[in-house]
C-alpha cells in the first residue's frame, strides 16, 4: 500500500548533463525529499550518465539506469515514454510504494516547497488524478507563464496519483501521450488539472529539440488527428495561436495531411468520442465560463 503524502520521481533524459546538475540542486533543496528518484538515460553522448552516477553515490534514494536508444530517427515522444515506462518498472523493483509518481524533465527546476505543496493538493482532493504547476519560461528577461490548451496538464513536471496512473498505463509512445492519458483518466472519473498556485521553471523553450521552428506545431497537428480532434476545433486553435506565432498554422495542415494519408487513430474509441464531445462549441463555452467564475472542471 502506498504511503500517504510521499512521492517518487522518474526522469527520462538524453544529453542533459548541465540541466541535470541544476535539477538535482533544486531537488536537494526540497522541503520534502522523494522516496526514490529514477534517472533513465536514453542514449546520451555527453556526460549525463557520469553526472547521474555521481549524484547516486551520495544520495541513496537515486537510481540510474539506461535503456537502448532507438536506431534511426525515433518518432517524437516515443523515447521519452519508453524511458518513463522503464523507470516505473524500476520503482516496482525498489518496492517504494509512493502515493504520487512524477514524470520530471531534466530541463526544469522549482521552488523548495514545490513537491510539498503538490502533495498537499493531492491530499486535499481525493479524485485528483493528474496535476502539474504552471510552466514558466524566460522571455525578455522575465519568467512568464506559457499558454496552454484549456484543461491540459504540462508533461514536464507531470504528477500522477498512483491509482490513476495504474488505470491509464501503458502510455502511448508518441506525441500526444500527455493528452490521451488525461482523457483516459477523465473517463475513469479522475480530475486532471493545472494548479494555478504552483509553478515550475522550464529552462529550454518548448519545441527547441524538434528541429525546424514549425516542427512542434506539425507534431501537434498529427497528434490531434490521432486523438480524434474535431478539425473545426483545431482550426480555431491554430488561428488563435497564429496571431502571435504564424507557424502555428502548421497544426491544421499537418492534421489534414494525416487525414489524407489515412494515418491510424487512437484505438480507444471511448477516448476519441470523449475528445469530440469536449470540443463541441457549447461544451467549450461552458468550460471557459466556469474557469472565468473560478470553478474547477475536468480535463
Amino acid at each position: 500500500m502506498a504511503d500517504e503524502r510521499t512521492y517518487a520521481l522518474v526522469t527520462p533524459l538524453r544529453d542533459e548533463a548541465e540541466n541535470l546538475q541544476r535539477l538535482s540542486a533544486a531537488i536537494d533543496r526540497q522541503t520534502q525529499l522523494p522516496l526514490a528518484w529514477v534517472i533513465v538515460d536514453n542514449g546520451s553522448t555527453d556526460a549525463t550518465v557520469e553526472v547521474a552516477t555521481e549524484l547516486a553515490l551520495t544520495r541513496p534514494w537515486i537510481r540510474v539506469m539506461s535503456v537502448p536508444a532507438e536506431p534511426g530517427r525515433p518518432k517524437p515522444g516515443a523515447p521519452i515514454v519508453r524511458a518513463f515506462h522503464a523507470g516505473l518498472k524500476e520503482l516496482e523493483e525498489l518496492k517504494a510504494p509512493t502515493s504520487v509518481i512524477v514524470k520530471l524533465d531534466a530541463d526544469t527546476s522549482m521552488e523548495p516547497d514545490h513537491f510539498e505543496r503538490l502533495l498537499a493538493a493531492f491530499a486535499s482532493e481525493p479524485r485528483l488524478g493528474i496535476a502539474s504547476g504552471t510552466c514558466l519560461e524566460l522571455q525578455n528577461g522575465r519568467w512568464e507563464p506559457v499558454a496552454v490548451a484549456l484543461g491540459h496538464v504540462r508533461g514536464a513536471v507531470r504528477a500522477y496519483r498512483r491509482e490513476c496512473l495504474e488505470e491509464v498505463l501503458p502510455l502511448e509512445e508518441r506525441v500526444g501521450w500527455d493528452g490521451i492519458d488525461g482523457f483516459k483518466a477523465n473517463l475513469r472519473g479522475w480530475t486532471t488539472r493545472m494548479l494555478p498556485e504552483l509553478s515550475f521553471y522550464h529552462h529550454r523553450p518548448l519545441g527547441v529539440r524538434d528541429g525546424a521552428p514549425a516542427a512542434r506545431w506539425r507534431a501537434q497537428g498529427e497528434a490531434a488527428y490521432y486523438m480524434g480532434y474535431r478539425f473545426s476545433y483545431l482550426l480555431l486553435r491554430s488561428l488563435y495561436r497564429a496571431r502571435r506565432q504564424p507557424r502555428a498554422l502548421a497544426m491544421s495542415t499537418s492534421y489534414l495531411a494525416a487525414a489524407i494519408r489515412r494515418e491510424p487513430r487512437c484505438r480507444d474509441a471511448d477516448v476519441r468520442n470523449y475528445v469530440r464531445q469536449k470540443q463541441r462549441l457549447r461544451t467549450v463555452a461552458l468550460e471557459r465560463a466556469g474557469r472565468t467564475n473560478g470553478s474547477t472542471s475536468r480535463a
